[in-house]
């Protein structure tokens, strides 16, 4: 059901304090931007706020924005659009107050209230589709997977084709509904988002990782070629690639792996941007796994890494450094990152802390063991924490990357009943994955299984002549 238009309210109905609708529809088309991963939302809004010094829901959509970047470097700029909003408070109205909460306990390191406050505000406002798509992508970033698709869920009965924005509702509800391991609903909802708007990243994104899940790596491949013209120049286009490489990957197509990265993942950026390079970072370090030689390509990265060694606001941020730092052999840098969240650990209490001791840290460290060699203090490090990993944040196609680490790190420490038991959980998950029944098949031949290694290598075979 739709909500009425008037001049103190947004185009899906929700009320805005400031009396002027002209910087109200500058607000929506910023968001726009935001939705669908395209221009520059913060430039924008800042075009809307020299105009309009005075629009609260202006500079609290900017601190909300910045939120999502989880990088030290605009923290401070973050801080002042929350104290620009904070000094017009008076005039704020009961949802914006909300928003003014939710992004001061941000602010504060308390990440999980400012989702609480965002929550909040939802209740009343199921319509506020900036408060749903913060809680939705905060929700990602600290790898609350029900959150996910519970705070969709919450609001989404009310919501139809009526309400604009409604295909960004059924994007954020088919990825929650993926992590959550509901594929078919996750597929249905992503496939209406892309009829409503088939240039919508973010369901684009919810089917690949579906097809990524589901191991079918074939129609994943086909689905983002066939869509590129519709997500290939936008804002997402670095993780979509990097999606298409995953399908490449499992195929055992290196030489595809190896041009996506040099065409389009190996960043050029000098703007400082990490998103990116956790894309770069990720990709390269499974094809370590797969003993592949990238050549200059890792060096290159730790370069963009190191002037961030030393950041820890964000776990995962830190593991995709190391990645970095340890292939490339800089272990000034990777002393640097752990000594900085050693450091942290210590007098911090904000909600990357526990991210960062439970599962960062320690991955971290298993990285250089496996880099060094120390395969078996790889596997000690990694085995007792390998259910808890959704606690780094990140999605279970990102975080595979640490099961893949802890399975092949006991291949190569000659632990093959282990390396058998990991590998039977990847099948049991991802049946038609090659890769999966590789290692199955060098954990029986480690054991001695002649006849078991044959049998899962020949599926693998024959599923990549599939």
């Amino acid at each position: 059901m739709g909500q009425g238009h008037t001049a103190l309210s947004d185009r899906r109905g929700v009320p805005v304090s400031y009396r002027n609708q002209d910087a109200i529809d500058g607000l929506d088309e910023a968001q726009e931007d935001s939705l669908a991963f395209s221009g520059d939302p913060v430039a924008r809004i800042d075009t809307v706020l020299e105009a309009h010094p005075g629009f609260v829901m202006g500079h609290l959509f900017k601190g909300a924005m910045l939120t999502q970047a989880m990088e030290t470097r605009i923290y401070g700029e973050m801080v002042a659009a929350l104290e620009a909003a904070e000094a017009l408070a008076a005039e704020a109205n009961e949802r914006e107050k909300g928003h003014m909460e939710a992004l001061r306990c941000w602010v504060e390191g308390d990440f999980f209230g400012a989702v609480q406050k965002w929550e909040a505000v939802l209740v009343h406002h199921p319509f506020d589709l900036l408060a749903l798509q913060l809680v939705h992508l905060t929700d990602v970033l600290l790898g609350d997977v029900v959150g996910q698709r519970d705070s969709v869920a919450r609001v989404f009965p009310l919501w139809d084709e009526s309400v604009p924005g409604y295909e960004y509702v059924l994007g954020f509800y088919s990825f929650g509904l993926e992590e959550t391991r509901d594929f078919a609903d996750a597929e249905e909802h992503g496939r209406r988002a892309l009829a409503i708007r088939p240039g919508h990243p973010y369901a684009i994104h919810a089917v690949a990782h579906v097809l990524e899940m589901q191991g079918r790596q074939a129609g994943g491949i086909w689905f983002l070629n066939s869509r590129k013209d519709d997500w290939a120049y936008g804002n997402f286009r670095n993780h979509l690639w990097w999606h298409l490489s995953l399908f490449h990957l499992d195929l055992k197509q290196v030489d595809q792996v190896l041009a996506i990265y040099d065409q389009e993942l190996r960043s050029r950026d000098t703007s400082g941007d990490k998103y990116e390079e956790l894309d770069s970072a990720a990709l390269l370090w499974r094809l370590k796994l797969l003993d592949v030689d990238v050549g200059e390509r890792w060096s290159d990265l730790a370069d963009k890494w190191e002037p961030s060694a030393t950041d820890t606001l964000y776990a995962f941020n830190d593991v995709h450094a190391m990645m970095s730092f340890v292939a490339a052999n800089r272990k000034d840098a990777a002393e640097a990152l752990l000594t900085a969240n050693a450091r942290y650990c210590n007098h911090a209490s904000d909600a990357n802390v526990a991210m960062s001791r439970e599962i960062g840290i320690p991955f971290c460290r298993a990285l250089q063991d496996f880099q060094d060699g120390r395969y078996g203090a790889c596997v000690e490090r990694l085995l007792p924490v390998r259910y808890r990993t959704h606690r780094l944040g990140g999605s279970f196609a990102q975080r595979d990357v640490i099961a893949w680490t802890l399975v092949e790190a006991a291949l190569r420490a000659r632990q093959f009943e282990l390396a058998l038991a990991l590998a039977h959980e990847r099948c049991g998950l991802k049946p038609s994955s090659p890769q999966n029944w590789t290692l199955v098949a060098r954990a029986h031949k480690g054991l001695g299984n002649r006849s078991h290694a044959e049998r899962a290598q020949a599926r693998a075979t024959s599923l990549l002549a599939a």
